[in-house]
């Protein structure tokens, strides 16, 4: 009866699983096969194109007035790259900070980064939007990445400091017995035993702005500033003139970053998100 129990367990996990992959992949199938699909509409695409053809990717490298695809895309990369190195810096120094020191205002603090997490971004748009024309900065890349940088950084503190936590505190004790200052503490002791933390981070920083449009689409007015999403949601909102396979083409060349940055990291990536999750 125990081993029933037993497979019956297995195999319901087992179709979880399966289910949950086919979620995941078939929309993604479906978009690789509309890239290859002769055509801009999605009526008359299929899983498996009948005669695939390059001509969409061509188009994206074509150089169209309408269709900055590369420029898009470098703008997208520096700005994810950005945002990435920034987040890395201001993270570490807040955690370290928050781990590592008892100050006034500590825990207030804290709980204001924890109530940061649960307003959406699109509530402070208004705000956003006056202050970029208050500095002058409407259309600058720069902006959106010092925003990108702010808005990662309350989730990510949690979870860098709940791995600086985790490590002991003896540590530093007896790095300071030999002579070692703070920063010296924080740059050779706490940041090697950190970098599977520090590799979810740099994850979270990067793909966040790839993915972002409601914040960017503010921000940047011309075609020439557009980021990948911005410039790919105008691929289909022309009624006239919507090209949905052009759009999977170029869906399907902007996941080849993130995929890129994920093997890169992926050996840190696991350890780091579910110890920062679980410690502090």
């Amino acid at each position: 009866m125990a081993m029933k129990k037993f497979n019956l367990r297995i195999f319901l996990s087992y179709a979880l699983l399966l289910s949950v992959v086919a979620i995941i992949v078939y929309p993604l199938l479906w978009t690789i096969g509309a890239s290859f699909n002769p055509g801009n509409s999605l009526v008359s695409t299929s899983l498996i194109p009948k005669n695939p053809t390059l001509d969409h990717y061509r188009e994206l490298f074509a150089g169209k007035e309408n269709l900055q695809y590369v420029n898009w895309y470098m703008n997208s990369l520096k700005i994810s790259v950005f945002t990435m190195l920034g987040t890395l810096v201001s993270v570490s120094f807040t955690a370290y900070a928050f781990s590592r020191f008892r100050f006034k205002g500590r825990q207030r603090a804290l709980t204001l980064f924890l109530l940061l997490q649960m307003i959406p971004q699109f509530s402070a748009l208004i705000a956003l939007f006056v202050l970029a024309q208050m500095l002058g900065m409407m259309n600058s890349h720069w902006l959106l990445i010092m925003l990108y940088i702010g808005g990662q950084i309350p989730m990510n503190t949690y979870l860098m400091k709940g791995y600086m936590d985790s490590i002991p505190i003896d540590l530093d004790e007896s790095a300071k017995l030999d002579g070692a200052s703070n920063t010296r503490i924080f740059l050779q002791i706490l940041m090697p035993l950190c970098r599977p933390m520090l590799a979810v981070v740099a994850m979270n920083g990067f793909t966040g702005p790839l993915g972002d449009f409601v914040l960017s689409s503010t921000i940047l007015r011309t075609q020439d500033a557009y980021t990948l999403p911005i410039g790919l949601y105008n691929l289909v909102n022309d009624v006239m003139g919507a090209s949905y396979t052009t759009f999977a083409a170029g869906a399907i060349l902007i996941s080849i970053p993130v995929a890129v940055i994920f093997v890169m990291l992926q050996k840190h990536f696991v350890a780091g998100l579910t110890t920062g999750g679980t410690k502090g």
